[in-house]
């Protein structure tokens, strides 16, 4: 029976518009990203003073973080009075509205701002992110385009626009905006952790394992990157350092439903069954509705000799399952009829 694996390797977020925390950091009892999120608040409210000093905080705390990088710098801008006061919250008022999936409002915010301020490439990087989470990718590539135009050193330009290239295949323009953006900001993680993936996709393992390693260098909390380089282990059949880096994974994000599930995966091609059940069972302690994680942990409590544990998971597959997963759900039906003799 062919068990089921899944891995999300690239970074579906536009990073500018909808913070991703990529490690937790404790400071002064609070997690940076509270910190980023009074900032936030700050700002739509036109409190400059109060959201940088927020913002300082965040990167006090986490010196890679991105999001806040730019959140201060458009504060900055606005404070030295490189764009208008009304500019800047336009931004974060259209970032809020993006937060929320309220996309058209996001993109009248942006809109205003433009009609101010036409030649900040940082309203084009916004938009162009809007525009992308609503898969309207040529929309996105023009703006990105006028953004670089605009700012021919904008990174985080480049490398939304990778995330974008990547997605339409065109991994050749994707790995060159990475690159752009780690040339612009050689300390750029999450380029290097994208770049890995585009790389990993295409087989070419040691180009990934390097941008992988370089990522984690840049930034020693980067829950992705290690689950990442673990999945290129994995493919290389390095089972104990992808279990390693899975492992590690987890001691950062403890949520981190994709760590436990490629974990669970090696553990069963090594026949530690409890072990690899124990990390199914975490999934769906995570994620209640990972369809494969029902029908990997059925296949796997079968061999375990574990068969009321299998018909159960076996059962909540066969009726939860969306139809893109029809043969898995005749193979479930057929197993599930066996075992119920």
């Amino acid at each position: 029976m062919n068990f089921t694996r899944y891995i999300l390797k690239k970074t579906s977020l536009i990073r500018t518009l909808i913070a991703l925390s990529l490690m937790v950091s404790i400071c002064y009892g609070q997690t940076f990203m509270e910190y980023y999120d009074q900032g936030e608040e700050h700002a739509v409210q036109g409190k400059f003073k109060e959201a940088k000093e927020e913002f300082e905080k965040v990167l006090k705390a986490n010196p890679v973080y991105t999001p806040a990088k730019l959140s201060l710098q458009i504060i900055e801008d606005a404070i030295g009075q490189k764009i208008t006061k009304e500019t800047a919250i336009h931004i974060f008022q259209g970032r809020d509205y993006a937060k929320k999936q309220m996309w058209d409002e996001a993109v009248a915010e942006f809109n205003k701002a433009i009609t101010k301020d036409p030649n900040y490439a940082n309203l084009y990087l916004n938009r162009g992110g809007v525009y992308a989470h609503r898969n309207q990718f040529d929309q996105a590539i023009s703006d990105f385009n006028k953004a670089i135009e605009i700012d021919p050193e904008y990174a985080e330009v480049y490398y939304n626009r990778g995330i974008i290239y990547n997605s339409e295949g065109l991994y050749k323009e994707s790995i060159s905006d990475y690159t752009k953006a780690i040339e612009i900001d050689p300390g750029y993680a999450a380029a290097y952790n994208n770049r890995g993936a585009v790389y990993d996709s295409r087989g070419l393992y040691e180009q990934a394992i390097a941008d992988y390693a370089k990522a984690i260098e840049i930034n020693p909390g980067y829950a992705e990157a290690y689950n990442n380089r673990g999945f290129a282990y994995d493919s290389k059949g390095l089972y104990e350092q992808a279990i390693s880096d899975y492992t590690k994974a987890i001691e950062i994000n403890p949520g981190y439903a994709q760590a436990y599930y490629n974990r669970g995966a090696i553990y069963n091609s090594k026949d530690q069954y409890d072990l690899a059940i124990s990390d199914f069972n975490k999934v769906i302690e995570i994620e209640p509705r990972y369809v494969e994680a029902y029908f990997n942990k059925a296949v796997i409590c079968e061999r375990a000799g574990r068969i009321e544990e299998a018909i159960e998971a076996y059962k909540w597959f066969i009726q939860n399952a969306p139809p893109e997963y029809a043969s898995s759900i005749e193979r479930a039906k057929g197993r599930l009829t066996e075992l119920e003799k």
